[in-house]
């Protein structure tokens, strides 16, 4: 989780949303980075989630990235939730809580529906404090411009 935590850091410089993720293979080595990118790249799918899945699907050369972890400082949105599905993503960390758009058990939970083939597990809530604060802070800050 601290290395998403310093990629979603990053993810101030641009003005965007600080949300960081990192894809680990079976081994624990990281393959994949990405933070919210949204307004520096003006691209709507430009979610930290997205970002590093693409890193780590052109690194490893497949799609396919059955085996790895994803690690993210915000709850997935269905979109994030859904990419990790068909990546078959085994694993997924995450950090806050997203009770606005969090696909993964707060709002709705993609990643467990028993109608689909792949469920990765899920462990929620790793360094809570510190994503959820990162967070709170940028959104205070844009508040009081």
């Amino acid at each position: 989780m601290g290395a998403a935590l310093k990629e979603a850091e990053k993810a101030l410089t641009t003005g965007d949303v600080p949300v960081g993720a990192v894809v680990a293979d079976a081994a624990g080595r990281i393959i994949g980075r990405g933070r919210n990118a949204r307004e520096a790249d003006q691209d709507p799918t430009a979610h930290a989630e997205v970002v590093a899945l693409r890193a780590a699907a052109a690194r490893s050369g497949s799609w396919l990235l059955s085996g790895t972890t994803l690690v993210v400082t915000l709850e997935p949105c269905t979109m994030c939730a859904g990419a990790l599905l068909l990546a078959r993503v085994a694993h997924l960390v995450y950090g806050a809580y997203d009770p606005k758009a969090g696909a993964v058990g707060s709002l709705w939970d993609v990643v467990r529906d028993r109608r689909l083939e792949h469920r990765p597990e899920v462990i929620a809530g790793v360094r809570e404090p510190e994503c959820s604060g990162l967070l709170a802070d940028f959104f205070a800050a844009r508040r009081s411009r």
